[in-house]
């Protein structure tokens, strides 16, 4: 049935109806350990004014994020389950770049009428799924109608792994003599946006691996929380492209960076599928959500074994960073020599 002859007020009785129960996510155990007390803390969830929860004495996080039909997704290349889990993903991701725990989500939908109901509770599904791995609890939100274009937005609280303030990861905080690093393997995304806007075919596996690189990115959250704990200081997530996000920490740090070409991981998969633009797909792509950051060679020792130790997805060292003039990034190839990288992250406001 059409959202638009079922009604808002059923809609969201449904939806909190098929949402697990608190606490409990759907699928296996969470990824990440509650904080002390977060089990229990939760006072109203859905079907009130206002979600109520036992405060902490951490620090709170929290962060924001939407996603526009035919600007941020398209129903054509998109599941509505993948639509909810990449818009999750995208606000988990934030908190996990902090260094930070994540605990509650509260969703605001905007609908066409013609929208099916199945459609709708199959995205709520995609964003149970990601949330609850990491034990994350959607408590609340608003569901509205609009003429034209959907749109999803998430707003996710988290709370930090110290009530000290400067035990955070931030943009600011990286100083010259860091070396950089990043999670995972990069162009992921990227390759899995072509392959499903081209058309182009591939093997089953390979197929497989870029659309979910793609539609169901895996914030890293542990190992944002493996960071902090280890001394890191300066982080984001790669969502807007590693070029482009590398020099907004430049730019909050007031430094530059070197980035060496041959030491950026990228999967042997996005190589293959896309030999021609690989490396452009690592840089600029975006949409990875894996945590780009800084530090002292000793800390950075430490925090790329503690990844290791815990069975957590590993970490590169990919440059340093550098007196140059703020916000500049060097790309160093093979043979040493440096060039400028002229191009940025994605603007959506530059066409």
């Amino acid at each position: 049935m059409q959202v638009g002859r079922f009604g808002e007020f059923r809609l969201i009785d449904q939806l909190a109806r098929s949402l697990s129960r608190a606490g409990q996510p759907r699928s296996g155990a969470s990824l990440t350990s509650p904080a002390p007390g977060a089990e229990n803390d939760l006072i109203i969830g859905i079907g009130d004014d206002t979600a109520v929860w036992r405060g902490s004495p951490l620090l709170t996080i929290a962060t924001t994020d939407a996603m526009v039909e035919n600007v941020h997704y398209r129903p054509e290349t998109a599941t509505w389950y993948e639509l909810g889990w990449k818009a999750m993903a995208s606000n988990l991701s934030d908190v996990a770049s902090m260094g930070g725990t994540p605990r509650y989500a509260l969703v605001a939908l905007a609908l066409r009428p013609e929208v099916e109901v199945a459609q709708v509770t199959e995205m709520y599904a995609g964003m149970e799924e990601i949330a609850g791995r990491f034990g994350t609890q959607v408590v609340g939100g608003d569901i509205v109608s609009s003429p034209t274009a959907c749109m999803v937005s998430v707003t996710v609280l988290g709370q930090s792994v110290s009530f000290d303030d400067s035990i955070l990861l931030r943009r600011s905080g990286a100083r010259v003599g860091d070396q950089i690093a990043v999670t995972g393997t990069l162009g992921g995304s990227g390759a899995g946006l072509a392959m499903l806007l081209e058309g182009k075919q591939f093997d089953a596996a390979t197929t497989e691996a870029l659309r979910r690189a793609h539609a169901q990115p895996v914030p890293r959250v542990p190992e944002g929380r493996a960071l902090v704990e280890r001394g890191v200081r300066a982080a984001m997530d790669v969502s807007d492209g590693l070029v482009g996000d590398l020099a907004k920490v430049c730019v909050a740090s007031g430094v530059g960076a070197r980035l060496h070409l041959v030491a950026v991981p990228v999967d042997p998969m996005v190589r293959s599928a896309f030999p021609d633009r690989w490396l452009d797909m690592a840089l600029y792509g975006g949409e990875d959500y894996e945590l780009l950051f800084t530090a002292p060679p000793e800390i950075m020792g430490r925090a790329l074994q503690a990844l290791e130790v815990a069975g957590l997805t590993p970490a590169t060292v990919i440059g340093e960073i550098v007196e140059e003039p703020v916000g500049k990034v060097l790309l160093v190839d093979e043979q040493g020599r440096a060039g400028v990288a002229e191009k940025g992250g994605w603007d959506h406001f530059a066409g």
